[in-house]
C-alpha cells in the first residue's frame, strides 16, 4: 500500500499504471475468494492476496495450529499422570538408585538363566520402565508384573515394588483385595503356561501362591500400612494443631466470661450505688434550707454521679465487647453477708430496699408462700434482679412508689418488681447501658430461670422472674459448646483406635504367616509323597524279570515322579532303540550316603513287554 501511494503521489505514469494493475489483481484475488461457489473450500485464487493462514507462507511447511496445542496438553496431562510429582533431589536419586538395582538384578536373573545377553538387555529395559511408571500406575504396573513374574524369572523382584506402591495408593479394601486376586490368577496362569511338565500342577500352583505371598502380599500390607500410618500421623497432627487452637479459644472464652461477669457485677453493684447518690443529691438540690453555694455544690455532686455513670456505661459497653455466657458468679469482696457465694442473697433484699428508703424513695417488700432453700446461684441472681430493677426505677421512675414481692410458688420462686407511673418528669434524662435486662436474662437463663420486663397494666413497668429451686446447671453449659467439644473429642478418639492402621495389616500378616505354614507343611508331605513314588526298594527291581508283560510290571511299580526322576534322564547305559523308560530312584545309598550320587533304576518297555532293566549310579 506504501508503494502504491507514493506512485500515485509522485505523479509517475508508469508508476500509477503499476499501481493501477497491482491493485487490479488484488481486487480479482478478493472477488474470486468472495465468490467462491462452495462453503468452507479455498479457491485457488486465494493466494494471490498474501501469505496462507496461520502465518506459513506459500509452498512452506504449514504453521502450527490449535490441535497441536491440545496434543501437547494432552502429552503432558498423560506425563503427569504416569510420573505424578513433585520430583524433589531426594526422590530423584531414591528413584534411580532402585531402578538402576533393580535393572541389574533383571539382567542378573537373565545372565544366570543362560537367557542371553540381548534378552538380559531387554528385560532390564522393560523392568526399569515399569519401575519408572509404578508411582503413577499402580494397579497395571501390579498386573503387567505379575503376569510375567509367572513365566519370566528375571521380573520377579519387580513385583515386591510393584505391590508396595498398590498397596500404598490403592486406599479402598475392596479394590486392593480384587487387584490381589487378578494378579495371583494372571501370575498362575502364566506360570501353568510356561511351566516345566515334570512339575505336577499342584506343585506349580503352590510354589506360585507361596512365591506371590512373600513377594506381593506381603510388600502390599508393609505399603499399606506405610500409608495409613503416614495419613494417621498426618491428621494427628492436624487434630493437634485444631485441639490447640480450641484450647486457645476455651480459654479466650473463660477470660471473655470473667470479663462478662466484671462488667456485670460493676453495671449491678456500682450502678446501683451511683444511682442512689444521683437521687440523694436530686433530692437535696431542691431543699430549701440549703443556701445558693450549697445547692451549687450539690448540683455539682449530682453532675459527677450523672458522669460517673455514663463512664461506667462505657467500660461495661468495652468489658461487653465480644460477650460470653457467664458461669456461677463467686462473691464480691467486701459483700454484707459473710458467705463466699451467698453474699447479695434473699437476705441482701432487705438491705437494697433500705438503702432506697434512705434515699427517699417508697419501697415495700413482701413475701408470700413456704419458704424454700435455692441454689446459691439463684440467690444470687435473685438480688442482682432486685438490685437492677431497684436502679432502673430510681433512674427512670424518680419518686414512684416501689414494690417488690417475694413468691414461693411449689417449684420455683417468683421474683417481681413493679413501679407506679412517674408524676413528675426527671431534672435529667438517665443514663442507660443497655446491658441490664441482657445481664439479667442471662443470669436468669444459667440457674435454669427467665425473666420478663414490659409496661404494667395501670401504668408504670414491671419486671419479673421465675427461678426454679432445683436445676441441673452443666446441662445448661452443654448448649455453649464445651461439653459438645469434649464429647466430639473423646468419640473421635474411639473411632480412631477402632481404625488403627496396624490392626488390619497384623490381620493380613497373620493370614499370610498361616498360608505360608500350611503350605509348608503341604509341600513337605507332598515332597514326601513324590519321594515314595519315585524310590523303587532293590528287592523290587530284583524280582522284575526281562519278558514280563508292562502291565503286570507297572503294577508292581510305584506310580513314579518325573519331577524327582527326570534329571536322569539321559544318564547311564543307551535305552534300547524305540524303546519308553521309566527312571526310579534305588533306595540303595550311594558310597558318599548319596550325597554326590545315588543308585538309579531304569525299566524299559517295547511292545507291551519289559525288555530292558538297569540298576546304575548316577550323579545327584
Amino acid at each position: 500500500m506504501a508503494t502504491t501511494t507514493g506512485a500515485v503521489n509522485g505523479g509517475g505514469a508508469a508508476g500509477a499504471v503499476a499501481a493501477d494493475a497491482r491493485v487490479g489483481r488484488a481486487a480479482a484475488g478478493r472477488a474470486s475468494v468472495t465468490d467462491s461457489p462452495v462453503a468452507g473450500v479455498e479457491p485457488a485464487g486465494a493466494e494471490v492476496g498474501g501469505p496462507e493462514p496461520g502465518g506459513a507462507e506459500p509452498g512452506g511447511p504449514p504453521a502450527p495450529g490449535p490441535s497441536d496445542g491440545r496434543g501437547v496438553r494432552r502429552a503432558g496431562a498423560i506425563a503427569r499422570r504416569v510420573f505424578p510429582g513433585p520430583w524433589p533431589v531426594r526422590l530423584v536419586l531414591r528413584e534411580s538408585a532402585g531402578g538402576v538395582l533393580i535393572a541389574a538384578c533383571a539382567a542378573l536373573f537373565a545372565l544366570v538363566g543362560h537367557q542371553g545377553a540381548v534378552r538380559a538387555a531387554l528385560c532390564s529395559a522393560a523392568v526399569l520402565a515399569l519401575f519408572a511408571m509404578r508411582r503413577g500406575l499402580p494397579v497395571p504396573v501390579l498386573l503387567v508384573t505379575a503376569a510375567g513374574a509367572g513365566a519370566i524369572d528375571s521380573v520377579t523382584p519387580l513385583v515386591v515394588f510393584a505391590a508396595w506402591s498398590a498397596g500404598y495408593r490403592v486406599v479402598r479394601v475392596l479394590p486392593m483385595t480384587g487387584v490381589m486376586a487378578a494378579s495371583f490368577v494372571l501370575m498362575t496362569a502364566t506360570a501353568l503356561w510356561h511351566g516345566d511338565d515334570s512339575v505336577p500342577v499342584k506343585g506349580i500352583m503352590g510354589i506360585t501362591l507361596a512365591g506371590f505371598l512373600l513377594c506381593a502380599v506381603l510388600p502390599a500390607l508393609a505399603g499399606r500400612y506405610l500409608a495409613q500410618r503416614r495419613t494417621l500421623l498426618t491428621t494427628l497432627r492436624e487434630r493437634n494443631e485444631q485441639l490447640i487452637r480450641e484450647r486457645a479459644m476455651v480459654a479466650r472464652q473463660a477470660r471473655l466470661r470473667e470479663r462478662h461477669r466484671i462488667a456485670q457485677d460493676m453495671h449491678d453493684s456500682l450502678g446501683h450505688q451511683l444511682a442512689l447518690i444521683s437521687v440523694h443529691s436530686g433530692a437535696l438540690e431542691v431543699d430549701r434550707t440549703l443556701t445558693g453555694p450549697q445547692r451549687e455544690a450539690v448540683g455539682v455532686l449530682r453532675q459527677a454521679a450523672v458522669t460517673a455513670m455514663r463512664e461506667l456505661r462505657e467500660v461495661v459497653g468495652v468489658l461487653h465487647e465480644e460477650p460470653a455466657p457467664a458461669g456461677p458468679v463467686p462473691a464480691l469482696p467486701g459483700a454484707a453477708d459473710p458467705g463466699p457465694v451467698r453474699a447479695g442473697g434473699l437476705d441482701g433484699i432487705e438491705r437494697l430496699a433500705r438503702s432506697s428508703r434512705l434515699a427517699g424513695a417508697t419501697v415495700a417488700v413482701s413475701r408470700s408462700g413456704e419458704s424454700r432453700p435455692l441454689p446459691a446461684a439463684a440467690e444470687h441472681a435473685a438480688y442482682r434482679i432486685v438490685q437492677e430493677a431497684l436502679t432502673n426505677a430510681h433512674k427512670h421512675a424518680p419518686g414512684a412508689p416501689i414494690s417488690v414481692a417475694l413468691r414461693y410458688e411449689p417449684d420455683a420462686l417468683v421474683v417481681e418488681i413493679a413501679n407506679d407511673p412517674v408524676t413528675a418528669p426527671a431534672a435529667a434524662p438517665a443514663v442507660s447501658g443497655g446491658q441490664g435486662l441482657t445481664g439479667l436474662r442471662e443470669r436468669a437463663r444459667l440457674v435454669g430461670g427467665m425473666v420478663h420486663a414490659g409496661p404494667a397494666v395501670g401504668g408504670g413497668w414491671r419486671l419479673a422472674a421465675v427461678l426454679p429451686y432445683a436445676y441441673d446447671a452443666p446441662a445448661a453449659l452443654a448448649g455453649e459448646g464445651e461439653s459438645g467439644w469434649v464429647h466430639e473429642t473423646a468419640e473421635g478418639s474411639r473411632r480412631w483406635r477402632r481404625r488403627h492402621p496396624a490392626l488390619g495389616c497384623a490381620v493380613g500378616a497373620t493370614g499370610v504367616l498361616v498360608v505360608m505354614i500350611g503350605l509348608a507343611v503341604w509341600g513337605v508331605v507332598g515332597f514326601v509323597r513324590e519321594l515314595d513314588d519315585a524310590t523303587v526298594d532293590k528287592r523290587t527291581y530284583d524280582s522284575m524279570v526281562v519278558g514280563t508283560p508292562e502291565a503286570d510290571v507297572r503294577a508292581g511299580l510305584p506310580v513314579g515322579s518325573r519331577f524327582l526322576t527326570d534329571g536322569y534322564r539321559g544318564s547311564g547305559p543307551t535305552p534300547p532303540e524305540g524303546a519308553t523308560c521309566l527312571w526310579f530312584v534305588s533306595d540303595q545309598p550311594g558310597e558318599d550316603g548319596g550325597f554326590s550320587s545315588e543308585y538309579v533304576a531304569r525299566f524299559c518297555f517295547k511292545d507291551g513287554r519289559l525288555i530292558d532293566k538297569q540298576h546304575y549310579r548316577a550323579k545327584v
